[in-house]
């Protein structure tokens, strides 16, 4: 049976994908607003941690506390007695936990990431079990799931197992597999027919992998069988003698110097002097059949149904013409640097690397000195999205709006490598980070926004609205947020200011010493209280250590309304 898949695709492409996307960010926004409810304790470098607020009878009993908590409060760091810690970081950005966001929608259970930063990561679930594990990646990964586990050591080095939960046998999809690319090959699945062991290029025969449905081999490239669809190609040597047979097909390569295959109401191909001359005609029981043909380099071919292109000294003279579904015609004078066509739905100037101007579908495409500028703007449903770049990932920006309301804000990601990078979804969310050498390259790659961008944090901007900020410096060395009623500022455990409208606070060495004012009292000094009252805080450290959104992320809130 055939191998799926092991990673699902996270970019969204289609118009209804799109507006769905939309929605996953409203709720992205409104999860991490909700979630800000926390205070911040800074005892930078030992430990920075956010602290969930207490609930009002948590407030009440701790008017009365215990011996326990009296002897608690004596401790900078949180206990039992304490607010639970939400999400904290150690040794700067090395040592870390905080919880994963719930919006767009995960494909896994994973509910919080941790770990050393970048020797080790790992995610788990609610329950606490590992779904999946890193060190130092690429170098080793490991992924837990229901149906099984499996370990990769840069993708050289696999190892698959089945859960307990799944018996393997004959009509199991389960399956224990192991391969050391490009040489080991297993698969055991307790079925004969789709088990194997395999050595390369010594001896093997391998089921359903690299696009084949069986591969075998002895002392290869000396034997080869390939088969798939009930086609059996048999090579001996490869790949200069091939035999082609079955459902119809027959076929014989004397590479390079002649070749054919076919089948008779089908298909039929050729060549002599591979690639100088050839022709291949598809869909031979159609009026008008797919032709290709050529004599290379002096003329080529293409005839369908509907369109026609002939070269003539290739790639120097040329012409494609188009009758259906919509008009179309091409010149080219040097493909596929200068060509100029025209037709109902494109049109194209292409004098490169100077200058090339396309549009069409929906898409308009434009190079200015080819690498130099680049733009490209999509108007294929209800997001318009233009993508601007110059050198490709020195300065790369993308920007989102709605194709139907004028009033919606805009959406945009821009990075200036390796500055920083910049996002803002357009509904009063906005990131910043300095430095960024990483996301330009892995702007969907969540493995390598989580391990390794907030390395590179020298400086974090995040807010969550317009009254909701916070700032971070030197990892959390020097942080300030603000927010309705409230102003925090932190450099470290050597200071800290708080204030809100019932109470001022400054504190020397996490607590040991500062002076405190209160709404029925004026200022008083204190010493060794560490701990103190709780007041609304503004992002939690999971918003405020979280990576920025992909480029597929970008998409105004305020595109979904009417």
């Amino acid at each position: 049976m055939p191998r799926e898949a092991d990673d699902r695709a996270l970019l969204l492409t289609t118009n209804s994908q799109r507006s769905r996307r939309l929605t996953a960010m409203l709720g992205l926004t409104a999860a991490l607003a909700a979630a800000a409810h926390a205070k911040e304790r800074n005892l930078w470098p030992l430990w920075v941690g956010q602290l969930q607020e207490p609930t009002a009878q948590e407030t009440q009993n701790a008017a009365t506390p215990s011996a326990s908590a009296l002897l608690a409060a004596l401790s900078p760091l949180p206990s039992s007695e304490s607010a639970p810690v939400n999400s904290w970081t150690s040794a700067g950005p090395f040592l870390f936990s905080q919880p994963l966001p719930t919006e767009p929608p995960r494909l896994d259970t994973a509910v919080r990431v941790s770990g050393f930063r970048p020797f080790y990561v790992q995610k788990t679930d609610a329950t606490g079990r590992v779904l999946n594990a890193y060190v130092l990646p690429p170098l080793f990964q490991y992924t837990y799931s229901p149906f099984g586990s499996r370990w990769k050591i840069f993708s050289l080095i696999n190892r698959e197992s089945p859960s307990a939960n799944h018996v393997t046998g004959p009509a199991s999809r389960e399956r224990t597999a192991f391969e050391v690319w490009p040489f080991y090959f297993s698969r055991q699945t307790g079925n004969p027919e789709t088990s194997y062991r395999a050595l390369f290029p010594l001896y093997g025969n391998v089921t359903y992998r690299f696009g084949l449905d069986r591969w075998s081999w002895v002392v290869f490239p000396l034997y080869g069988r390939f088969e798939k669809n009930g086609v059996t190609t048999t090579t001996a040597p490869w790949p200069f003698i091939k035999v082609l047979r079955g459902q119809g097909n027959s076929g014989f390569e004397l590479f390079p110097l002649f070749g054919y295959r076919a089948k008779p109401g089908e298909y039929r191909e050729q060549f002599y002097l591979w690639p100088l001359i050839y022709k291949n005609e598809k869909n031979l029981s159609a009026p008008q059949p797919d032709i290709r043909q050529g004599f290379l380099p002096f003329y080529a071919s293409t005839i369908d149904e509907n369109s026609a292109s002939k070269t003539y000294l290739w790639p120097f003279f040329g012409w494609f013409d188009r009758t259906a579904p919509r008009q179309y015609h091409e010149t080219r004078y040097f493909w596929p640097l200068f060509v100029q066509g025209r037709g109902d739905d494109r049109h194209v100037n292409r004098w490169a690397p100077f200058y090339t101007h396309s549009s069409g579908k929906g898409v308009e495409k434009t190079w200015l000195l080819w690498p130099l500028w680049r733009q490209h703007i999509s108007d294929e449903g209800p997001i318009i999205q233009t993508k601007r770049q110059i050198l490709y990932f020195v300065y790369n920006s993308t920007g989102q709006r709605s194709a139907t309301s004028t009033t919606s804000a805009p959406a945009h990601k821009t990075h200036l490598w390796p500055l920083f990078t910049t996002w803002d979804n357009g509904a009063g969310r906005r990131q910043i980070q300095a430095l960024s050498p990483l996301e330009v390259f892995f702007p969907h790659n969540e493995t390598i926004r989580t391990v390794y961008s907030p390395l590179f944090a020298l400086y974090r901007y995040d807010r969550s609205s317009a009254e909701n900020s916070r700032h971070s410096l030197l990892w959390n060395l020097v942080t300030w947020k603000r927010a309705p009623q409230q102003r925090e500022f932190h450099l470290g455990p050597l200071l800290g200011i708080e204030k809100r409208p019932a109470e001022k606070r400054v504190a020397l060495l996490a607590g040991v010493i500062g002076f405190d004012r209160t709404a029925t009292r004026g200022w008083r000094p204190f010493l060794f209280k560490f701990k103190r009252r709780p007041a609304p805080a503004i992002i939690s450290s999971a918003a405020q250590s979280a990576p920025a959104p992909s480029e597929s992320d970008l998409l105004a809130t305020s595109a979904a309304q009417p």
